[in-house]
């Protein structure tokens, strides 16, 4: 089959790249082989030099002092200096298998797996799925959520994207690859939705819209921009000019554009893809293995249906996910765009800042153990009067990843090809940015435990990353000669960043860094042996932004996606806490903290999920009056009929949704 499309590209001047001694960077932490550990700094040995672990463990009130050394460039605002009170009764963690919220609160369940999303589109049958059926209905899985006003405040869209499917939780029977029809309703349930609401009173509808609804897939013809365009590492038998794919795959967050488009992100995609161990070349073999593309059969098995899903038969095909794709949700003609120039990574969001001179910054973490920090800078500048003017800024600026020092102090590392650790290492920089993780490894990026949101907070300015967690990390690396105790040993709790880039301009070379919560139970009674502490901090240790009062803290695990309200406070979903002993093993949630005045680092838990769930993509309506959360994956690995969840219809086939809260009085979401 031959991919028919037309496709463009632009181009500009690259801009002058600081070199390596410029910015300071001191050390190649190249990869040793593919596949195994970076050899790059953990970010883990950073923080150990930045803690004193006595006073530390002592409790937060102590830890005020030597954590909290960062001095902002961005001065206050009138919001954040005397920020408004959160005023709702903190829920406590459940393990029910239901949507729990606080007292004053309500919730609806505004659509789920399976709903059409056309007049013309089937109701939801689910013993009789097809892949044409759900191309026109709401796909698995969902996870980012994003709202995007119509002329109305009581009209919007959703977009929506659908991360993976599991078989065994969606029909009777399961065998991955026994079906060509079902692996078809697989790859149709994956992408992304563009759902019409409507509110009435208090309560959101979906409109079945033929002018907006919109359903994308893994199949839906996609155009390849940027500089990695046309490059022979993105030919392929379907596609041998380069620049056009069938379909996104495994899009787990994403973001939105000043301009109105939508961010979806590509995360795990290598998981899609077959018999790497048998690929013939050892450079395409190494580059896949280094993404963790599958070694023998996959999960799924698409592979015995098409070609382009088996790595022997079209070794480029993997390259060709991996990357951030731009939509309109207004324009259901406008064809997807995967923008090359933000780098080919497991993507889990794409946030967008404007730079002090008005270029575009997108920010994004790369979803793995040990993996980095990315931010990209638009070459042409933001124009506010001309939309269409803007749709081809993603594809021309550069690329750059996170150096985080022990000194409080980072910088971003440009990965170009006159950069001194790269030069003459790739072809161009299509090929750089296909390979962007390995450049990352040779130029000396901090490794991280699992970044995966990075976004910035629209009243103070700074960049809030979400480490999720790190169970496989198990010592320090050494760094020039130290081997400090890592104060997260393993990390299974996760921990949130604060960044604050220098001036106050997201388009610096170089920023500032804090921790603002390292997750757990405050409560917990920490050992303070000396000997206790080796090789570091206990797995457990808690910083919740200097809260002292433990008694009033929440319990939080493994942060995930993030929102920000009009008050900068943070609100943060989990993907993990079921799993962690230390908080009792609680369903997944949603928290809020506030990032300034008095009550700073006091957590309190929003929503609870329903069992074996995680929460994803916390969303507010401009007014604030609706936050929006996916509810992922309810009852996962339970089979079908589930053994977990019925969750939300009351039979033993769970469903993905979408659940809108609002106060019962119709006030502002938390206050």
């Amino acid at each position: 089959m031959t991919i028919d499309d037309t496709a463009g590209r632009g181009a500009a001047d690259t801009p002058e790249i600081l070199d390596d001694e410029a910015i300071g960077i001191d050390r190649p932490g190249l990869h040793a082989e593919a596949g195994e550990l970076p050899l790059n700094e953990p970010f883990q040995s950073v923080l150990a030099r930045n803690i004193e672990r006595r006073s530390f463990l002592l409790g937060a009130a102590a830890a005020v002092p030597v954590l909290m050394t960062t001095t902002a460039t961005f001065a206050p605002t009138e919001a954040e200096a005397a920020p408004r009170r959160l005023t709702f009764t903190p829920i406590a963690p459940s393990t029910a298998d239901e949507i729990v919220v606080p007292e004053g609160y309500e919730h609806q369940v505004l659509i789920k797996w399976g709903d059409p999303l056309f007049a013309d589109a089937p109701n939801f049958d689910k013993n009789n799925q097809t892949a044409e059926a759900q191309s026109r209905q709401f796909g698995y899985n969902c996870d980012f959520v994003g709202y995007f006003p119509l002329e109305s405040s009581n009209r919007a869209l959703l977009c929506v994207n659908h991360e993976y499917t599991t078989g065994s939780d969606m029909v009777r029977g399961y065998v991955p690859g026994a079906s060509k029809a079902f692996a078809d309703v697989e790859i149709a349930a994956h992408g992304g939705s563009v759902v019409e609401i409507e509110r009435t009173g208090s309560v959101w509808r979906v409109v079945k819209s033929d002018t907006y609804n919109r359903r994308i897939t893994g199949e839906t013809l996609m155009r390849i921009s940027g500089p990695a365009s046309g490059e022979p590492l993105m030919k392929t038998s379907a596609d041998p000019t380069g620049t056009k794919v069938l379909g996104m795959l495994n899009n787990c967050s994403g973001g939105k554009t000043p301009w109105g488009t939508w961010l979806t992100c590509e995360e795990n995609f290598n998981q899609y893809f077959a018999n790497n161990g048998s690929t013939a070349d050892a450079d395409i073999k190494a580059a896949h293995a280094r993404y963790g593309v599958t070694e023998g059969a996959t999960g799924r098995k698409w592979e015995a249906f098409y070609d382009r899903f088996d790595v022997t038969k079209e070794p480029n095909e993997p390259f060709r996910f991996g990357w951030v794709v731009e939509i309109d949700p207004y324009d259901p003609t406008f064809r997807p765009r995967k923008r090359t120039a933000l780098g080919r990574a497991k993507h889990e969001a794409a946030t967008t800042a404007l730079a002090a001179d008005g270029r575009v910054v997108v920010y994004t973490g790369d979803d793995q153990q040990f993996d980095y920090v990315y931010k990209f800078v638009s070459n042409g500048k933001y124009d506010p009067n001309n939309r269409r003017a803007n749709f081809d800024l993603l594809d021309d600026g550069v690329l750059y990843v996170a150096k985080f020092r022990d000194n409080n102090k980072g910088v971003w590392i440009p990965l170009t090809l006159d950069h001194p650790k790269l030069k003459g290492k790739f072809s161009s920089q299509g090929e750089l940015l296909i390979k962007t993780r390995l450049a990352a490894d040779m130029v000396g990026a901090t490794a991280m435990d699992r970044p995966e949101d990075c976004q910035p907070n629209p009243v103070n300015g700074r960049v809030y990353l979400t480490m999720t967690n790190n169970s496989r990390r198990t010592s320090v690396v050494a760094d020039t000669g130290s081997a400090l105790a890592n104060p997260r040993v393993p990390n299974f709790g996760g921990h949130i960043i604060e960044l604050t880039e220098s001036h106050g301009d997201h388009g610096a070379a170089d920023f500032r860094w804090e921790i603002f919560l390292l997750c757990g139970n405050p409560e917990i009674d920490l050992k303070t042996d000396e000997a206790d502490l080796t090789p570091g901090l206990a797995a457990n240790a808690t910083f919740f932004a200097g809260y002292a009062d433990a008694s009033k803290l929440g319990k939080i695990a493994s942060p995930d996606n993030i929102a920000f309200d009009n008050r900068g406070n943070l609100w943060i979903t989990t993907d993990g806490q079921p799993g962690n002993a230390d908080i009792g093993n609680p369903n997944d949630a949603m928290h809020v903290v506030p990032t300034s005045g008095a009550e700073r680092g006091y957590l309190r838990q929003f929503l609870s999920g329903p069992k074996g769930c995680e929460i994803c993509g916390p969303e507010f309506a401009d007014d604030e009056r609706t936050v929006f959360c996916a509810v992922q994956h309810p009852g996962e690995d339970g089979g079908y009929p589930n053994t977990i969840s019925t969750w939300p219809t009351g039979s033993q086939l769970p469903r993905p949704a979408v659940v809108a809260v609002r106060r019962k009085d119709g006030g502002e979401i938390g206050v």
